[in-house]
């Protein structure tokens, strides 16, 4: 069964920072591209980030660009997203997705076929 489980999400306040990470299983992590999306309320979902399945290519969303650095552990089947000098902004359901068998990630939530079910970050001002 494939599982996507975020963790790290939080309140913090503007300026601070939080690692968030995913935990997958039920798949070969090694051959899956991953990334990162949020979902404001009221709004549409947003891409934040994206890793190649060998961690050496990364995408990032002009709203956390130079804030933010996604990574990735292929021994522990984990992805991270690090974020930056948080703003309120930023406040939103942070999803986890994986796009299995393909080498590249996109910016286009289509392209993900698992999802997590998200942890919440609150940026307060």
């Amino acid at each position: 069964q494939v599982q996507l489980v975020e963790s790290g999400g939080g309140l913090v306040q503007a300026g601070g920072s939080l690692r968030l990470s995913c935990a997958a299983s039920g798949f070969t992590f090694g051959t899956s591209a991953m990334g990162w999306f949020r979902r404001a309320q009221g709004r549409e979902r947003e891409f934040v980030a994206a890793i190649s399945w060998a961690g050496d290519s990364t995408y990032y969303g002009d709203s956390v660009k130079g804030r933010s650095t996604i990574s990735r552990d292929n021994a522990k089947n984990t992805v991270s997203l690090q974020m930056n000098s948080l703003k309120p902004g930023d406040t939103a359901v942070y999803y986890c997705a994986a796009r299995r068998w393909s080498a590249v990630g996109s910016w286009n939530p289509r392209d993900y076929d698992a999802w997590g079910q998200g942890t919440q970050v609150t940026v307060s001002s």
